[in-house]
């Protein structure tokens, strides 16, 4: 029972941040009517944000239920932004001073995600 509840809380927040990247992502676009994508990057810079402020708020102030924190963290902070998970993971490697795993990692997530896109778009091409 326990993990449908953490599933749940999952689904709830994740139909949740889906909704706010979206609604946030296209008000921001349709204010700039801009090519270069603000929505996005207004997307991201506040899901880091709000990752930074519920990870410190969680060490400091008491951690929630895991429901709790799966519901905020990879539901309505993993749907609203993964990059706020990826900036998560980056910094947590840098506090711990792993810095080659940090610059692996970064630069590898840049690099090997924006490849994987020209890959599938690539091959999606070729048979069309």
């Amino acid at each position: 029972m326990s993990q449908l509840v953490l599933i749940l809380s999952i689904a709830l927040g994740g139909a949740i941040g889906a909704c706010g990247r979206y609604f946030l992502s296209h008000q921001i676009t349709s204010l700039f009517h801009a090519s270069f994508p603000w929505g996005t990057l207004v997307v991201n810079i506040i899901g880091s944000f709000c990752m930074g402020l519920l990870i410190s708020g969680f060490a400091h102030y008491g951690n929630p239920s895991q429901e709790m924190r799966a519901f905020l963290v990879t539901g309505c902070l993993g749907a609203f932004t993964t990059f706020s998970t990826f900036s998560l993971d980056a910094v947590t490697l840098i506090e711990k001073q792993a810095y080659i795993e940090a610059f692996l990692y970064i630069g590898g997530s840049v690099i090997v995600c924006l490849a994987s896109v020209i890959i599938g778009m690539w091959l999606v091409r070729a048979i069309a």
